[in-house]
């Protein structure tokens, strides 16, 4: 039987340990909180993120990392992408020999501009074949109805990326393998921050054109941090690329581009940080991002003013009249 330890009570990783579950394997769900780990045992249900959402028999909760990951095949982290470092330092005792780690985590760690998988193989010190990433287009409220989606599961070892490809694949949730796992992190990474700037565009009014516009040219910004880094162009053209992108930024279930859509509206920084209950994951991986291509010397125009609008204090007007004046270039996929 395969087990898994899910960390992480929020939306994200409740919803992936009821994936697990319904595919045949065996969760259990860390949280800090002892209230929501309470009620998800005793009454099936995460109450302050999936509400309504009855959740596996099979799926049981705990505050003890030792006892989540006890004989655990998967350790899958599902923690806001800042606070991977110090959390698995404190974990790292109790990861089981040759237990496999798998991050749903989309950001770029401030500070060392590390994608979540460096930062794994870093602190737990395991090499990169011991590390997974499951990435695309996964709007979290649709999954909780168990809507039909697709993902990505990356791994440079093709042979566990089948393994954790079986150990979520159910009829409705299906799973693609990939190895480019710096193409697939970067995608969900940067595709945060370019949902920022659709919705800023959404609320401030503008139309369909500078949303596209947006977005395709995100895309290019994203394909160009690829090919500095060695990823797989091909990445960016499938679930973990543009399909990501659109549902993020057009999806009004999305919390970056709603972030941002508050901010287009006219509302502060801080206005908006406390309307946001859960982790816009592009409001602080835009810093590292952008400093991610300053240091392979990658031209990022929307993420920098992303960047400008949320810790600068650049208004959205300010930003727009900034993109729009820019040199004119000819326009080739990936430039």
């Amino acid at each position: 039987m395969t087990r898994a330890a899910v960390f992480g009570t929020g939306s994200w990783g409740t919803t992936f340990a009821m994936i697990l579950a319904e595919a045949g394997t065996t969760p259990t769900l860390w949280g800090r909180r002892a209230q929501i780990v309470d009620a998800i045992n005793e009454t099936r249900e995460n109450p302050e993120y999936l509400p309504g959402t009855r959740l596996p028999d099979a799926l049981r909760a705990t505050t003890d990392p030792a006892e989540a990951m006890d004989g655990a095949d998967f350790v899958v982290l599902a923690i806001p992408s800042q606070t991977l470092r110090g959390n698995l330092q404190v974990w790292k005792p109790h990861i089981p020999p040759g237990a496999v780690l798998v991050s749903l985590m989309k950001g770029v760690e401030l500070g060392t501009c590390k994608r979540m998988s460096e930062v794994v193989c870093e602190v737990a010190e395991v090499p990169e074949s011991r590390v997974a990433v499951v990435s695309g287009p996964n709007l979290v409220p649709e999954l909780a109805r168990r809507q039909p989606a697709a993902a990505v599961v990356a791994c440079t070892d093709e042979e566990v990326a089948a393994r954790l490809q079986e150990a979520c694949h159910l009829p409705w949730f299906r799973t693609y393998t990939n190895p480019d796992v710096v193409g697939v992190e970067l995608g969900g990474a940067v595709k945060n921050v370019i949902a920022l700037a659709v919705g800023v565009a959404a609320g401030m009014g503008l139309g369909d054109n500078v949303r596209a516009t947006l977005m395709t040219r995100g895309l290019a910004e994203i394909a160009r941090l690829g090919a500095a880094l060695g990823a797989d162009q091909h990445t960016f053209a499938g679930l973990a690329g543009m399909g990501d992108l659109v549902a993020t930024c057009t999806s009004p279930l999305s919390r970056n581009r709603t972030f941002g859509e508050n901010l287009g509206r006219g509302m502060t920084m801080a206005e908006v940080v406390a309307a946001t209950k859960q982790t816009a994951e592009g409001v602080k991986s835009c810093e590292s991002v952008l400093e991610l291509a300053r240091k392979h010397d990658v031209e990022m125009p929307i993420t920098e003013v992303v960047v400008g609008v949320v810790h600068d204090g650049m208004t959205p007007g300010e930003a727009a009249v900034l993109l729009m004046s820019r040199t004119p270039k000819p326009e080739r996929y990936g430039v």
